[in-house]
């Protein structure tokens, strides 16, 4: 693999910006290397896109928490390993980590009333696919999963798992050179869309497998058929879910930290750098206080780094990119529904998807650029039941037993369509509302408690790209060698971790991005690698 570039220099303290995922894997792996670490966080509480919002109750008291952001999880073997870093485990944090795997990993629906469960169990898929498909489909289901496990066999190390100083990195040695062209033999560099379309001709069989270049920020017509590996994870190693929320993975990492002797310290709003000979020294907080450093780790996204940068007067070359293409945004509604309501739906799935029938316009209307996206007339929803696995999170409200949902509604980025979130976010969940009422969910419309709405202006003032939740897009010119670098020209001592860098978008690869970061200040940390338990007919196990 690459060799990580180390900061030059002595580093016994470092500071990490942020405490979302990317913060608190690069606090952990820092730690477990023998640095003094502080953590600063501008929330209250910790875990960025994990964290939770919590809703009160009429006394004003809180009455439940819901997770705010990211609802899959795949790949929990990241998480294993940035705890190992400091010799903890899922069952030794407070709170514990206690995993379930999700089966079906998705319940999927569509237009003509018909319906596919996603497993990761291949002998369950199989049969599945038969059942919906017929059998040829189930014969190239079969193909297909294998081949999504040689992209993703060809492509974690090289492409997620490794630092890059230079595109030329990829054909540097005989390794890199093999394992690139190992992916171009297998058609990594061609569309996901059009390979999957060779395994599969059943449009709804080719939506479960590509989907997930919406994460990417792609098109599946458009997206590299390296992001199959975000459909292998998705679709083979197994999708899971904490006892308690997303949220408590943060918070079992944060514990996990601080007990191991990190300063975690929230409510601190980093607004400067203080700068010397090249190198940070200091990161300053907006009520007074100074951190002295030796090294900086900086997680937040985007347009707030590149703001501090700018504060310190650092050069901005070869600061702008992943600014240029920037993924769809999100219009996300939580909220609570009676029990007696969500019993007459047509799905009890933990997560299901809910397609529309306008598969390609939706991916073109809310993916067009320069100020031409437009909002989906024909929405493809994924609805979040998070109760159905853990029915402890059932809530008691006004007398009346209801559980937690969230419903996330795919929209362009502000860049892409400048819309009135303010006057308009209200109305079209209105909306979205009413279609998923028309598409069986009875009730939804005048039985949910909204608790709270999310659009592309609230990811905005979060400090989101374009107020986008899911950062740069991963266009070729946006990906791996080519994304933006976690070094910072200028700056001998900073490096970036979080989905705007280096390997980019989701759990897993920001999981990864943290301890990449570690990798910079302190050199290879010869970490607890999990892709060798995460390949088998099991789909992946922990």
């Amino acid at each position: 693999m690459p060799s990580a570039r180390s900061i030059p220099g002595p580093v016994d303290s470092v500071v990490v910006v942020g405490a979302g995922l990317a913060g608190l894997s690069a606090a952990l792996h820092l730690t477990g290397a023998g640095k003094r670490v502080t953590v600063l966080e501008l929330s209250s509480t910790v875990g960025g896109r994990v964290g939770t919002y919590t809703v009160p109750g009429a006394d004003g008291k809180p009455l439940y928490d819901i997770d705010n952001g990211a609802s899959v999880l795949t790949m929990p073997e990241l998480i294993g390993s940035a705890l190992a870093a400091v010799r903890e485990t899922f069952a030794s944090t407070t709170p514990p980590i206690r995993l379930e795997k999700l089966s079906p990993s998705y319940h999927t629906r569509y237009a003509d009333g018909s319906h596919i469960d996603v497993f990761s169990d291949p002998e369950l898929m199989s049969a599945e696919v038969a059942r919906a498909c017929g059998n040829a489909e189930a014969d190239g289901y079969r193909r297909l999963r294998r081949w999504l496990a040689s992209i993703f066999d060809a492509e974690f190390d090289r492409f997620i798992d490794s630092n890059f100083d230079s595109p030329l990195d990829l054909v540097s040695t005989r390794s890199a050179l093999r394992d690139t062209a190992t992916l171009a033999a297998l058609g990594g560099f061609g569309r996901l869309g059009a390979r999957v379309g060779s395994f599969l001709k059943d449009e709804r069989l080719q939506r479960v497998f590509t989907f997930q270049a919406l994460y990417a920020g792609m098109a599946p017509s458009k997206a590299l058929a390296v992001y199959g590996a975000i459909a292998h994870m998705d679709t083979s190693m197994g999708v899971y879910f904490p006892a308690g929320g997303m949220s408590t993975i943060a918070a079992a990492m944060s514990d996990a930290f601080v007990r191991s002797g990190g300063i975690l310290i929230t409510d601190a709003e980093v607004n400067g750098l203080t700068v010397e000979g090249g190198r940070v020294t200091a990161v300053e907080v907006a009520d007074g206080r100074s951190f002295p450093c030796d090294a900086v780790v900086l997680t937040p996204d985007l347009p707030v780094v590149d703001r501090l940068l700018d504060r310190a007067g650092v050069t901005s070359r070869g600061r702008r990119r992943g600014y240029s293409v920037v993924s769809p945004s999100a219009v996300v509604f939580h909220g609570t529904v009676p029990i007696r309501v969500t019993d007459t739906w047509p799905t009890s799935a933990h997560h299901t998807i809910d397609f529309g029938d306008a598969w390609a316009q939706t991916f073109a209307r809310i993916t067009a650029r320069r100020g031409r996206g437009q909002l989906m007339d024909d929405p493809s929803l994924l609805i979040t039941r998070p109760s159905v696995t853990d029915p402890t999170l059932r809530i008691m409200r006004d007398g009346v037993m209801c559980e937690p949902i969230s419903v996330l509604a795919p929209c362009p980025n502000l860049a892409s369509a400048p819309l009135d979130w303010a006057r308009l976010g209200r109305p079209y969940m209105r909306e979205i509302q009413g279609v998923l009422e028309q598409r069986g969910y009875r009730g939804l419309t005048t039985d949910m408690t909204v608790d709270h709405l999310d659009t592309p202006r609230t990811w905005l003032d979060r400090g989101m790209l374009h107020g986008s939740p899911f950062s740069s897009a991963h266009v070729f010119r946006q990906t791996g060698p080519f994304r933006r670098k976690n070094v910072v020209e200028g700056l001998d001592n900073v490096v970036l971790a979080g989905s705007g860098t280096t390997p980019g978008v989701g759990v897993p690869t920001v999981l990864v991005s943290g301890r990449l970061a570690a990798e910079r200040v302190v050199g290879p940390l010869g970490a607890p690698r999990p892709k060798a338990s995460l390949f088998g007919d099991d789909g992946g196990s922990h």
